[in-house]
């Protein structure tokens, strides 16, 4: 009977890891925007099974390894370095998911899961084209995204962003904002 109980826990906790994952919305976009080759959604769901690996084979790991374990395959296998601020939230998402498993209380997954899925937001991203001096040697380049999160119908505890403006212009940058080196001079609008 007990054996049963781990599995139960362990299927709750797999899948509190996937709805963290799917609810997270750099990998959204870095999935619908094929950052990671055709395969881009296989890989998603590869993920939620290696993340979930990573804690059963590491049981007593600390947030910023969490963190780094997250940034390092979202790097490897999306080409997509996470600079929204989002990594520790998940790293903490899930580790407080894992010691709830831990422990065995099912009905703590089972709600926390259930609160992520609620507050889950579609988000969409757009090539943002900005002018830059370049070196004629910088082969590199650079795109940037801008992200709109949209809410889906569910509650959010302020969690999706809805855009401030919905005017077409709303986030441009004008060509004067860009100074040297590529910096980007931000102003507040009235």
């Amino acid at each position: 009977m007990m054996a049963a109980t781990g599995e139960d826990s362990r299927a709750l906790f797999g899948a509190g890891v996937r709805a963290a994952l799917e609810a997270w919305p750099a990998l959204q976009i870095a999935v619908e925007n094929g950052f990671g080759g055709v395969h881009s959604q296989e890989k998603a769901e590869w993920l939620g099974g290696a993340v979930e690996e990573y804690f059963f084979r590491n049981a007593d790991l600390e947030l910023d390894e969490v963190e780094d374990f997250l940034g390092e395959l979202m790097t490897n296998e999306f080409d997509t370095v996470v600079e929204d601020g989002s990594l520790p939230q998940v790293s903490q998402q899930l580790q407080t998911m894992f010691h709830h498993f831990q422990r065995g209380d099912g009905a703590a997954l089972k709600e926390m899961a259930s609160h992520i899925t609620q507050r889950k937001c579609k988000v969409r991203a757009t090539a943002v084209t900005t002018a830059r001096e370049t070196d004629e040697d910088d082969a590199d380049s650079v795109e940037e995204m801008e992200v709109t999160a949209m809410n889906d119908g569910a509650t959010t505890d302020g969690v999706c962003l809805q855009p401030e403006s919905s005017g077409p212009d709303s986030q441009t940058i004008k060509e004067e904002d860009i100074v040297e080196d590529g910096w980007t001079i931000v102003r507040r609008k009235k």
